[in-house]
């Protein structure tokens, strides 16, 4: 077999395939599915300072090749995340990480305080592409100065390794990312979704309660790759590449773009198993191309 371990930043992982947030839910809702400690890592689901009924139905809408979402970070908030998840989880063996969400700059802080004190949850993935409520409502990371300014904020109170989620809705992800890695985050991973809409012609209306969604599923690979890519050019700290992976050939042309991790998003919809298989298939596929490492390959692509 091959070597899957890999790095990311201050954390090792037993194998390079983790469970996206927002897909997974807390990791215990898919135990009954695939062995959690399997995987090489699990981002549970967005996690705010405060509680978040998320927005009204319909919010969710298949498309093609994906679909579209925009439940609106429901969840109970980060005390009872605290009190009642973590005693949960904190025991299965294998990197628990924490999306976490906010509408300011304070709001981001002090949510990742909280988190910071929790022994057993070794990073954050920080989800930049919410509204800056003070800011009329523009997402943090779609500016440079934003996504630094809050990066920043984070980095002040959280000393755990720190991976910071970047939306491709902006007109150069490469000036963002370095934005954030200059304000102190160990990691990226990228992408979010990619903003859509669907209309029903009939009614004349979106399908969506606020009309818009975030796009995921194998539609925006090609793009996620793109991204990764030219991402892996610009700095030097370690990428995290998801979007639309289904198989562990997917997952191949992540790494050869230069991620040294991946996230499995969508996909668990289908088969709630497919992160294992896919960690799997990666290594049948190093095996058959005779790389004895997952090192072998990352940003190896010839271009």
């Amino acid at each position: 077999m091959a070597d899957l371990t890999t790095k990311i930043a201050g954390i090792t992982m037993k194998n390079p395939v983790m469970a996206a947030s927002g897909t997974f839910g807390y990791g215990l809702e898919f135990a009954d599915f695939v062995n959690l400690e399997e995987i090489g890592g699990i981002i549970v689901k967005g996690t705010t300072l405060h509680p978040r009924e998320g927005n009204d139905y319909p919010r969710m809408v298949e498309t093609a090749s994906g679909m579209l979402n925009c439940v609106g970070l429901q969840n109970k908030g980060v005390a009872y995340f605290c009190e009642h998840i973590y005693p949960e989880i904190k025991d299965i063996r294998t990197n628990m990480i924490v999306n976490v969400s906010g509408s300011t700059l304070e709001d981001y802080a002090e949510c990742a305080a909280r988190i910071n004190a929790l022994e057993n949850i070794p990073a954050i993935e920080l989800n930049i592409s919410c509204p800056n409520v003070k800011q009329g409502g523009m997402a943090f990371g779609v500016t440079t100065d934003g996504a630094y300014s809050v990066v920043k904020a984070v980095r002040e109170v959280y000393d755990k390794t720190l991976i910071v989620k970047l939306s491709p809705n902006v007109t150069s992800i490469s000036d963002i990312a370095r934005a954030v890695q200059d304000a102190g985050a160990d990691a990226v991973s990228l992408i979010n979704t990619l903003m859509g809409m669907v209309i029903d012609i009939e009614k004349r209306k979106p399908v969506l309660s606020i009309a818009t969604g975030g796009l995921s599923g194998p539609a925006v690979k090609s793009v996620a790759v793109r991204c990764v890519w030219q991402v892996a050019k610009a700095v030097h700290i370690p990428i995290v590449g998801l979007g639309g992976i289904m198989t562990a050939e997917d997952a191949i042309e992540f790494f050869l773009a230069g991620a040294s991790a991946i996230e499995i998003g969508t996909a668990n919809f289908i088969d709630p198993a497919v992160t294992v298989k896919v960690a799997q298939g990666i290594n049948d596929w190093l095996d058959r191309h005779g790389c004895t490492s997952l090192t072998d390959i990352i940003g190896q692509l010839e271009a």
